[in-house]
């Protein structure tokens, strides 16, 4: 979670302006104005009971995702469906089915919002859960989608296997800049969702410390609540079909994927 995870510039010489970085801990990172993830979330301090206790044991959540599924995410902006194809990144696919199983993304924020780039999340609310996480770091895919507009990917640094549990939505169409950096996209959301998306709080800038990640972690939504506040988050996050336990009423899948929003 607080392992160094930055988004090189995009292209160095010429896709400067559509950068993805991470620091401490994984996410796009826009122009040189920024080289680490922003926080800010939700309105809720959540105390230690609140979170699943599977989630302390990362290396025990290793269930095999569904050829296809989709995660329904009611946030304070409304929700949206990401449906994911397994085929395109089996082990991001994998990671997260366990991690919406286990309601993991549960009130937590997109604590980095750079209009006309990407929205950010995946940073846990909770210290102790992100403590596990810090280190449990996925291998590396190839890019099999693009980072199209609609595209849900992990984040990572310009190091090797550095995937863990942030992820960021592409706003626009990023293939250019973040493909050839190996940014893996596993789900989609269709038009209707990134409409929800697109209207995510994004006024507190791209310029955070580079510790910003790094207090996210160690202190949760405490810090997150003070610092800020008006950032939106996520209030569930469950898979809905097929159905889990506890996901309730499955929703019917489509016979394809949805095709993400126009750029």
């Amino acid at each position: 979670m607080r392992k160094s995870a930055v988004l090189i510039l995009a292209g160095l010489l010429g896709c400067a302006t559509n950068a993805v970085a991470q620091t401490p801990a994984q996410a796009p990172a826009q122009p040189k104005t920024s080289t680490a993830p922003k926080s800010g979330t939700s309105t809720t301090t959540a105390s230690h009971a609140a979170y699943d206790r599977a989630l302390l044991r990362p290396a025990l959540l290793k269930d095999k995702a569904p050829d296809t599924f989709q995660v329904k995410f009611t946030t304070t902006r409304g929700d949206f469906v990401v449906t994911v194809t397994r085929a395109w990144a089996p082990l991001g696919a994998d990671r997260f089915y366990n991690l919406a199983k286990h309601h993991f993304f549960d009130n937590s924020s997109f604590f980095r919002v750079v209009p006309g780039f990407v929205v950010q999340f995946g940073l846990s609310s909770y210290p102790p859960v992100s403590a596990a996480w810090e280190n449990a770091n996925l291998k590396d895919e190839p890019v099999t989608q693009s980072n199209k507009r609609g595209y849900l990917t992990y984040a990572k640094t310009s190091k090797p296997n550095t995937r863990s549990t942030q992820m960021f939505i592409n706003l626009k169409d990023n293939a250019a800049s973040l493909d050839h950096q190996g940014f893996s996209p596993f789900g989609v959301i269709d038009d209707q969702g990134m409409k929800v998306v697109e209207m995510m709080y994004d006024q507190y800038g791209d310029s955070t410390p580079d510790d910003y990640q790094d207090l996210i972690a160690k202190k949760g939504k405490a810090y997150l609540d003070k610092n800020y506040p008006k950032l939106d988050y996520i209030k569930t996050a469950i898979i809905i079909s097929p159905a889990t336990a506890d996901s309730g009423k499955p929703a019917a899948m489509p016979k394809t994927a949805p095709k993400a929003a126009n750029p």
